[in-house]
């Protein structure tokens, strides 16, 4: 469907475009925490290999080298690699000690175990120094420990303050509570927990864009669950101080200023997540390109011989954490009868259509200009499809037909996803149509995984041609 919003559309974008002078100290917050990782990772690379060469020199090379390779180097890629999976090297090996050990702990473990079956299991496996061995492994623990200790002392702190950046919006009656951070007002700046106003939300999520983290702080116990359900879809750390006990869809604990927080959200991904599906993006999307490009060339010749106007069809777009983006789609209806304001779904012998049009959105063919948008960041490969705000499921809006709608903007949006794959795709006539595809688009986010967007991708390839595209 080429349609967008019915409501102030062009107020909300032009909010969404707007620069905002402190991104680039969120940046840098990155930059410093990725630099941080890295320095972990070479002490715990120190770490080990200090450990094998003492014991190398204990027992000697051919001892701890059954195949020639010493033991020390196939524990530690192992013990990195399962160490970026399970967060040794993430925000919670920075904020406290004793989970930085034990998350570096429990991937050298891993480690340990692998290569030890994989001993037991070669005949060469009699000729290791089990004394030799058991050094190397026992020093690397000792090692590990002093060395990620010592560097987050010396180097971090107690205070990570300045390594994350944290929104607080108090709802009510200002807190006479100490408040770190970046503070505002609800009440000075109209915000409200409301679902079926999408201004509010994306004024929210403009004002996190140069922020990590977010807490809610409202004596009123309706506002702070409307606040927590809010907060899911903006795929960032979210906390909501409590007076006392309250579920609130939590998912974990947490203090403030000595107060209890219940945390509601941490984002569906990981930063190790988070780089891998991006490598993943920017190496598909470079690679389609580069295969499709005279096929694009093509279409674009074909489209601006069929009828005059533009070749490309840019319509805003809800995306990751709320924010409007433009989408970027091979032009398949005449200009002067596309439907800007998305208020009427394309249907079967549209007028509106062009006949380059019927051919390129049978095919899947006008939704290839996307690939643009990967590259650029504003969507992925693999995830919920971007929807115009004008959506409409029968005669109502997509989010009023659900309020956990907004929930599937907590990743990017996707050129193909779930959804799509098992057929949840079309002009939306009925509410069933939406609540299909959420549920898909829900389940997507909740059980991410880089080898499921293997599989959808692959699974696209099945649906490129289907009956609902007209």
């Amino acid at each position: 469907m080429e349609h967008s919003n019915s409501a102030p559309t062009g107020q909300i974008a032009a909010l969404s475009c707007a620069q905002n002078k402190q991104l680039p100290s969120q940046r840098a917050r990155l930059n410093q925490r990725l630099l941080v990782y890295a320095a972990l990772a070479l002490c715990d690379t120190a770490a080990i290999r200090c450990a094998f060469e003492i014991a190398v020199n204990l027992k000697g090379h051919q001892w701890l080298s059954p195949n020639g390779l010493e033991l020390g180097w196939l524990i530690l890629p192992l013990h990195l690699l399962i160490g970026l999976r399970n967060g040794a090297y993430s925000n919670g090996a920075l904020v406290s000690r004793l989970d930085s050990i034990r998350l570096a702990s429990r991937s050298l473990l891993v480690a340990t175990a692998l290569v030890s079956l994989l001993i037991f299991f070669q005949a060469a496996g009699p000729l290791v120094s089990r004394l030799g061995f058991g050094t190397g492994i026992a020093l690397s623990f000792v090692f590990m420990w002093f060395l990620r200790v010592s560097f987050l002392t010396l180097f971090i702190g107690q205070d990570v303050s300045r390594m994350f950046s944290r929104l607080v919006i108090v709802d009510g009656p200002p807190s006479d509570l100490p408040i770190s951070g970046h503070v505002i007002y609800a009440s000075d700046h109209g915000l409200k927990p409301d679902l079926e106003d999408f201004s509010q939300l994306a004024r929210i999520a403009e004002l996190l864009v140069p922020h990590d983290q977010l807490l809610i702080i409202s004596a009123d116990k309706k506002k702070r669950s409307e606040w927590a359900i809010m907060a899911k879809s903006f795929g960032i750390t979210a906390e909501v101080m409590l007076d006392e006990g309250s579920p609130l869809g939590a998912i974990a604990l947490g203090r403030y200023l000595g107060r209890d927080t219940v945390v509601v959200s941490r984002g569906p991904l990981s930063l190790p997540n988070r780089i891998n599906k991006r490598l993943m993006d920017l190496a598909l999307a470079s690679l389609a390109l580069l295969l499709v490009g005279p096929l694009l060339l093509f279409v674009a010749i074909a489209i601006k011989i069929d009828s005059p106007g533009p070749v490309f069809f840019r319509q805003p777009r809800v995306g990751r954490s709320n924010r409007l983006f433009n989408i970027l789609k091979f032009r398949s209806m005449r200009v002067e009868s596309t439907d800007v304001d998305g208020t009427q779904s394309t249907r079967p012998d549209d007028e509106r259509v062009t006949r380059v049009g019927r051919f390129i959105r049978a095919t899947s063919i006008d939704e290839l200009p996307q690939l643009i948008n990967v590259l650029k960041s504003d969507m992925s490969m693999v995830g919920p499809r971007p929807h115009a705000l004008g959506s409409l499921a029968g005669d109502e809006l997509f989010w009023k037909v659900d309020n956990a709608y907004w929930r599937r903007h907590a990743l990017k949006p996707g050129i193909t996803g779930l959804a799509q794959v098992r057929g949840f795709r079309g002009a939306t006539h009925r509410r069933q149509d939406l609540t299909n595809r959420l549920q898909a688009d829900l389940e997507y986010v909740s059980n991410w995984s880089l080898w499921g967007d293997f599989k959808i991708l692959v699974a696209t390839a099945r649906v490129l041609i289907h009956p609902q595209a007209y």
